[in-house]
């Protein structure tokens, strides 16, 4: 969710994940159970080994980290969202820096990780910087939670929410693959998992999408605006009309990327 150097980070993120930290810690949803196993399996996370988070925002994938019994650092540039999650989690090391320039020693972690932000930061400068923390034989795990847009009314909140988008990076445009070819890593294994964020619709939708951070760099009365519209269509659906929980649907997508031999 930040970007390659905190000087430069676009103002859509800046502002926005500034502005939204409290909404994005109420409103995103967390990732599936499935993804510990990933983690531990495929990253080779447990005690005894290092990771570092860039990007760690409020927490979200943090708290996935720490439960696979690894040392976490997190490295996250945006004020507010580092507050959120050093109130979450105490005892977690965060650093005030960013993807291409970390400040952490070379050949210091086991892992790299980021969650719902490499698209923010996907450079070569980032990736050489994820080469140089990784030890040799370390491994970077990049991991979106995806809107599983087949269902009729998630589709209904893209169209929602795709006016205000501009040119903020996202990771359904696919720039975010450019900076592999050729570079440190390998070409990523691929891994996807089923997710339900199960929650009050007023959270997991309307407090979700103006978490997004074109959202919550509008104006108030904008942001008011898709407020409205969201509640139309829940108050409107009949999966969602009148209901107190609603179950919203996601694809887990996880890459794991070796380092080049």
């Amino acid at each position: 969710m930040d970007v390659s150097g905190l000087s430069d980070v676009l103002p859509v993120a800046r502002i926005g994940f500034g502005k939204a930290a409290d909404a994005y810690a109420r409103g995103r949803p967390d990732y599936p159970p499935e993804l510990l196993g990933w983690l531990r399996e495929t990253l080779g996370l447990h005690h005894g080994k290092t990771v570092v988070e860039v990007g760690a925002g409020t927490g979200k994938f943090t708290k996935r980290l720490v439960e696979t019994g690894a040392t976490v650092v997190a490295v996250e540039p945006v004020a507010a969202m580092r507050a959120e999650l050093t109130a979450t989690l105490p005892a977690v090391r965060t650093i005030d820096a960013t993807a291409d320039a970390t400040s952490l020693d070379a050949s210091s972690c086991d892992a790299v990780g980021c969650a719902q932000a490499f698209h923010w930061f996907a450079t070569e400068t980032a990736v050489t910087e994820f080469s140089r923390v990784l030890r040799p034989d370390g491994r970077l795990g990049l991991v979106w939670n995806v809107r599983d847009e087949s269902v009729d009314w998630v589709a209904e909140i893209t169209r929602i929410l795709a006016p205000y988008e501009g040119d903020a990076p996202r990771y359904r445009t696919g720039a975010w693959r450019r900076v592999w070819a050729g570079g440190p890593f390998l070409a990523p294994v691929e891994t996807v998992f089923a997710y339900e964020h199960v929650g009050a619709p007023q959270r997991v939708i309307v407090d979700r999408s103006l978490s997004v951070s074109f959202i919550a760099a509008l104006p108030r009365s904008e942001q008011a605006k898709v407020a409205s519209e969201l509640g139309s269509l829940i108050a409107r659906h009949p999966a969602l009309s009148g209901r107190e929980t609603v179950a919203f649907p996601y694809r887990t997508h996880a890459f794991a990327f070796s380092p080049r031999s």
